[in-house]
Formats: C-alpha cells, sequence, structure tokens
C-alpha cells in the first residue's frame, strides 16, 4: 500500500454492526464522502459532500489503534474512490475481516477477494433500479451477501423474481431489510413464509439501539 495516497473520509467510528450476517458484532466502520445514487430512502445523505481528505496511512493507522478484528468500508459509494482497493487489501493483510457495502452500481470485480462485499440490488421504490450492474453477480462469491431493501409489495415482488432469476441463493447470502418507516417488518416477513423464500430477513439493528438518523454508530 502506498501509504501517501489519499481518499475523502466522512467519518470512521466504532459501533455494532447493524446489519448483514455479520449483525451484533463490534465493528469500525470507514464511510467513504460521495455517492452518485439517489435512493429515496438514503439515510446518510450527509455523506454525499462532507469529508476531509485523509492518507491511507493515517486512516490505516487510526483503525488498526482501536484493534477490532472487524472492519467496514460504507458511504456514501466506497467504490467511487479507487483507493480504497489497497486499504482494504491492507487491513486484509492484516489479518482483519474485512466487509464493504456497496450499491451494486459499480464494478465489484477489482474487489481483493478477500474481502466481504454485502451488495445492493436497489428495488423499484429507490428509485435507482436502473442503476443496478448486473454483471457484478457472475464475481459474487461464497461469504458476500446480496441486499434487498423493501418498502412495498412491489418491490417485494420484483425482489422475489431477481432471487429466482439469478439463483442467488445458492451462491450467497440474501437478506431482505424493511424501508424504516415505511413498511411493517412483519409485512415483509408474511410474504417470505408464505413463499417459503429462502431468505434471511432483517432489521437495522441500530436503529433500534440508538435514535434513527443518529451519526457515528
Amino acid at each position: 500500500m502506498d501509504a501517501s495516497l489519499s481518499l475523502k473520509i466522512n467519518e470512521v467510528y466504532t459501533s455494532v454492526q447493524g446489519e448483514s450476517t455479520w449483525a451484533g458484532l463490534p465493528c469500525v466502520f470507514v464511510r467513504l464522502t460521495a455517492c452518485d445514487l439517489r435512493c429515496t430512502y438514503c439515510d446518510t445523505e450527509y455523506a454525499f459532500y462532507q469529508g476531509t481528505k485523509r492518507t491511507l496511512g493515517d486512516i490505516y493507522d487510526e483503525v488498526m489503534a482501536v484493534g477490532c478484528p472487524l472492519i467496514e468500508m460504507t458511504g456514501g459509494e466506497p467504490l467511487l474512490q479507487k483507493n480504497i482497493l489497497p486499504l482494504m487489501t491492507a487491513f486484509c493483510d492484516a489479518g482483519k475481516t474485512v466487509l464493504i457495502e456497496t450499491s451494486g452500481a459499480h464494478d465489484i470485480s477489482k474487489i481483493d477477494p478477500r474481502v466481504l462485499r454485502i451488495m445492493d440490488l436497489k428495488t423499484p421504490s429507490s428509485g435507482m433500479c436502473e442503476r443496478n450492474l448486473y454483471s457484478n453477480i457472475e464475481h459474487l462469491k461464497r461469504g458476500d451477501e446480496v441486499k434487498f431493501v423493501i418498502g412495498s409489495r412491489e418491490d417485494y415482488e420484483w425482489t422475489r423474481e431477481q432471487i429466482r432469476k439469478y439463483d442467488l441463493t445458492s451462491r450467497v447470502e440474501v437478506l431482505l431489510s424493511a424501508i424504516f418507516g415505511k413498511i411493517e417488518p412483519r409485512q415483509i416477513v408474511d410474504w417470505m413464509l408464505e413463499d417459503k423464500l429462502p431468505s434471511r430477513f432483517q432489521l437495522q439493528m441500530h436503529k433500534f439501539i440508538w435514535e434513527p438518523r443518529a451519526r457515528g454508530v
């Protein structure tokens, strides 16, 4: 890693992982600035523009000083800044478990294979469905996860179609999440049980522990 390279960082903080199969575990989050999508339900608009340019060496030292085995790169959209690739590799080389949460609109093929990808497929109510880069599905591997954020029956039926069309559950863990405050989580669970959908329902744990719009948690 060239420690002099830089990234624009919105925040670095330690919390519990609120989503995915890693939910509940302590995690260091590195939130990068900027996103080229505008999902209707976005809860991190503050990361679109706010941030500070920092060297990879500086970021690496801060994260490693925490001593946490789990690290997540998030945003914004972390893959908009290509210098994230060597930083993730450096964390993997240090023996850390590294996650990246990405919108699914950008090529994931160049990510270090040791990094675990949590990739969205944007549902119709997001307003960004046309931005899904379906070629990414061929690059998914065991340990990766695909997330669908659902706010309506239409979103659920679209999700069910994608799961079946791409045989996603044979490739990766599939996560269904409710748009917070828009749809009752039980409604999605009822649909899943009715269809015997072999996927995992999840709640955004951090929004129940802290105030839903709280930052740095």
